[in-house]
């Protein structure tokens, strides 16, 4: 599915423990899997200094637990990601320097937590990600310039000006999202049906 032409289509990898004193976490959903994955490989003491911040989604509790289990110096557990953006970018302003970042879960997550990440002068190429779960995207209307979350079909109509888009692999690390341009500008009779690719 991914076009590897396509060079500002993200490549994600696989969380690996980093040296360091201070580590921040922040997942979604199943990226809560690919943190306690990692930990089978973390000397003892490891989550001492670190920061967890897990937006649970529609995995309810079934995660919680386990993450805690990891006794991190710190743990919070978000409502939504946009609620727990603004605690992600407190934590980024006040970091010490050697601060190790890791990212894990959803592309909507993993992207807007790295905007963040950058706006706070981090280099990308030192934040570790890895995409676990749905494969749900971020969309921004080139038209209106709004953002859709959540997209899983193939057009989709933007949620704010109501044109039918398709969904490009093109990718806005300034956006945090992938590009949606008007599919049947020529003809708004045209309506191709949708169907559901982005699982």
């Amino acid at each position: 599915m991914t076009a590897k032409t396509i060079l500002s289509r993200p490549v994600y990898g696989t969380l690996s423990p980093q040296p360091g004193r201070n580590h921040l976490f922040v997942a979604d959903a199943e990226g809560a899997a690919a943190i306690l994955d990692m930990a089978k490989a973390t000397p003892e003491g490891f989550f001492a200094d670190a920061h967890i911040m897990f937006v649970p989604d529609d995995t309810g509790t079934n995660y919680v637990e386990a993450v805690k289990s990891l006794q991190p110096a710190r743990f919070y557990q978000g409502p939504t990601i946009a609620a727990a953006l603004p605690r992600l970018r407190q934590t980024l302003a006040t970091a010490h320097m050697g601060l190790r970042i890791y990212l894990a879960g959803s592309e909507g997550l993993i992207g807007q937590a790295m905007q963040a990440a950058m706006e706070a002068g981090f280099d990308p190429s030192s934040i570790q990600t890895e995409h676990r779960g749905s494969l749900a995207r971020r969309v921004q209307c080139v038209h209106c310039k709004g953002i859709t979350e959540n997209v899983t079909t193939q057009p989709v109509t933007c949620s704010h000006c109501g044109l039918l888009l398709l969904v490009r692999d093109h990718y806005s690390r300034r956006l945090a999202a992938f590009q949606g341009v008007c599919i049947n500008a020529e003809d708004p009779t045209e309506s191709p049906q949708a169907e559901e690719i982005f699982r």
